[in-house]
């Protein structure tokens, strides 16, 4: 709109005499052009020699944002079964970099080779790996319950593609799963609803530590009954690395609390997989 404001008002000047006429294109070209319908005519007023008005001063030169993302060495790539699952053990961490009050659940750890689906229904299911998926874990922590709050579960993933095109598509996968299927069933009693998801690459919005970042909000209602808890997923990308953590809050559990607990473990292990898979250095 404002390109077609600025072309309409260049041809009123040039119709109006030129560049000289500028100040008459503010009266509607009053001297030689005709006035709206219903006005009375009447002579252009008397224009007198004025300085020019300052030229408005240059902002500031802002400081780049620094990057907290490293080149990608493509050489430390795994490109086998093999060496994903080695790198794997160097990613997931444990219930201390959650929290101090975080500790491990039963069943802890997903079963090896299996990896979640979300059927057309939208329910999830596991299945084996797809063929771009070389290695994932899953694991699961909670709070128990105490202090005047329900136990509050965290789980968190990470999974290796062979690069980051199809690590690129996973995260393109969460954001069209969150728009097909804004209420999900994770089991039998537990669902997730009104689920929202945002996607932001880097250098959107602030993202300066990851190549892609998605996160998602909802609510959970979990078997137990009570009122429906606040849900959060936050997944970050590098190369072919996707690490995620997910928070189901409970009863009497700060929100702001839990979202500090699931951002500090997301932000710990897209450290250690840019540490791992990243150019060093100088």
């Amino acid at each position: 709109m404002g390109g077609l404001v600025t072309r309409g008002r260049h041809a009123a000047l040039r119709a109006c005499g030129g560049a000289a006429a500028g100040l008459l294109f503010i009266a509607g070209c009053a001297s030689g052009g005709s006035t709206a319908k219903g006005d009375a005519a009447r002579p252009a007023p008397a224009v007198s020699a004025a300085p020019p008005a300052p030229a408005p001063e240059a902002p500031a030169p802002t400081a780049p944002v620094l990057s907290l993302v490293p080149e990608l060495d493509e050489s430390k790539q795994p490109k086998t079964a093999a060496e994903a699952a080695a790198l794997l053990s160097r990613l997931v961490i444990e219930a201390d970099a959650l929290g101090p009050d975080v500790v491990r659940s039963k069943p802890f750890e997903s079963a090896p080779g299996r990896w979640p689906v979300l059927d057309a229904g939208c329910v999830w299911q596991t299945e084996g790996l797809p063929p771009d998926v070389l290695a994932t874990s899953t694991r699961h922590f909670h709070i128990p319950a105490g202090d005047g709050h329900g136990r509050v579960q965290i789980n968190t993933t990470v999974t290796i593609h062979h690069d980051r095109r199809e690590s690129g598509w996973e995260t393109a996968r969460a954001m069209e799963e969150v728009l097909r299927c804004p209420d999900q069933k994770l089991r039998e009693g537990e669902q997730l609803k009104n689920l929202l998801g945002n996607s932001v690459y880097r250098g959107e919005q602030g993202n300066n530590w990851s190549e892609d970042a998605f996160n998602e909000i909802g609510t959970y209602v979990g078997p137990e009954g009570g009122e429906p808890q606040r849900y959060l997923w936050y997944q970050a990308q590098f190369g072919p690395v996707t690490v995620a953590v997910a928070g189901k809050n409970a009863a009497g559990f700060k929100e702001s609390t839990l979202t500090t607990l699931v951002v500090q473990g997301n932000s710990r292990m897209i450290a250690q997989a840019k540490q791992a898979l990243g150019k060093a250095a100088g």
